[in-house]
């Protein structure tokens, strides 16, 4: 299974990014997908996340700011970032936790994780 993520950038405060998340590979069902960040020197964070039983988590950092929708039949995920800071400077991670056939016949479960795509709020 690869995540490709695209969409990071550099933009001004205030400013606006897309980011974009599409899954592949051997899929039998992805349980929850979304997004995490990791700034300089800090532990990476969870930013927005669909949860398997159709929640939303969003870090109170982002809520009101950051709109996280799927599109199911693609295996994606989107990201809608408004009204930047320049403490969400960070690599945005995707994430997925899928539910991945094996040759065996069994399904497991496995977490995935996209490059890394740069966001950078800064004027």
């Amino acid at each position: 299974v690869q995540l490709q993520a695209s969409g990071g950038g550099l933009v001004r405060p205030g400013g606006s990014l897309r980011l974009s998340c599409t899954a592949s590979g051997s899929i039998f069902a992805i349980n929850d997908m979304g997004w995490y960040r990791q700034a300089p020197g800090k532990q990476r964070e969870l930013v927005a996340i669909f949860n398997s039983d159709g929640s939303i988590n969003y870090a109170d950092s982002v809520k009101g700011r950051f709109t996280i929708s799927e599109v199911d039949a693609k295996n994606a995920v989107h990201l809608q970032m408004n009204s930047l800071k320049p403490e969400d400077t960070a690599v945005y991670y995707c994430y997925a936790d899928v539910s991945t056939p094996t040759g065996g016949g069994k399904i497991y479960d496995y977490d995935y994780w996209g490059q890394g795509t740069q966001v950078t709020v800064s004027s």
